[in-house]
């Protein structure tokens, strides 16, 4: 079994900062690609941000770029979110995406999904 629990949502006034984490845990041969998305009420699930395993590449959605920052640190195996300058029109659930090898044999790569962790902007 594989679990990704995120943390650190919130209520933050407009204009403030959260950082969020993603940890994974279980039946872990490798962490690969990670990803953090994002869904509003009333609208679908939308990617925010990527990172590669080595975490040198990292991809942001156009609404991201210059505010939020994606990175990791594969010794916790924990991927985080840092978001700056948040506005209203960011409030939504973060979900962690992660597409994970598992222990086990035979090895393979599954997607995986964090419960998601309410964060919102209001003043």
């Amino acid at each position: 079994q594989v679990q990704l629990v995120e943390s650190g949502g919130g209520l933050v006034q407009p204009g403030g900062s959260l950082r969020l984490s993603c940890a994974a845990s279980g039946n872990i041969f490798s962490i690969n690609v990670m990803a953090w998305y994002r869904q509003a009420p009333g609208k679908e699930r939308e990617l925010v941000a990527t990172i590669t395993s080595s975490g040198l590449s990292t991809n942001y959605a156009d609404s991201a770029k210059g505010r939020f920052t994606i990175s990791r640190d594969n010794a916790k195996s924990t991927v985080y979110l840092q978001m700056n300058s948040l506005k209203p029109e960011d409030t939504a659930v973060y979900y962690c995406k992660g597409h994970i090898t598992v222990g086990s044999w035979p090895r393979r790569e599954y997607v995986y999904w964090g419960q998601g962790t309410q964060v919102t902007v209001s003043s």
